[in-house]
């Protein structure tokens, strides 16, 4: 039977938004608050700063691995590890969110090359963020280690 989970997160933001600023708050797991700004956003990454298009990284990275690791133990040939990083690419002035790119790294024995590409390719459509992400190009890097 499914059933839904609900995850929250919640932010603050004071003033306009090229000199505001605000957190971003992890509310369901409370891991942390963190600090967003434009400048983070828009022109370079700051230690200890975040940006929307980061935390979608980490939601892609997080849940294409846990799709490809599921692939790959129904096809028979669970995974040893799996790396995964998503780069999400922000056209500041047009365009917003304009792709991303998957990058897997993954160690699986008794697989060849093809079914690793075929079960790579496939946990990227699939994986639910890449579902709800589907009006951004999305392209997958895969490396069977």
């Amino acid at each position: 039977m499914p059933r839904t989970v609900i995850s929250t997160a919640s932010t603050t933001w004071q003033g306009d938004l090229p000199s505001g600023s605000g957190t971003t708050t992890l509310e369901t797991s409370q891991l942390g608050t963190f600090p967003v700004h434009w400048k983070a956003r828009a022109e370079e990454s700051e230690q200890g700063t975040t940006s929307p298009e980061e935390l979608l990284g980490a939601a892609h990275a997080t849940c294409y691995a846990m799709a490809f690791s599921n692939g790959l133990a129904e096809n028979g040939t669970p995974p040893t590890s799996v790396d995964s990083s998503a780069t999400v690419s922000f056209n500041i002035g047009s365009g917003g969110i304009t792709g991303i790119e998957l990058t897997v790294t993954a160690t699986v024995d008794g697989l060849d090359e093809t079914d690793f590409q075929r079960l790579a390719e496939d946990a990227k459509e699939n994986c639910p963020v890449s579902q709800a992400l589907k009006g951004v190009d999305i392209a997958l890097n895969a490396t069977l280690a």
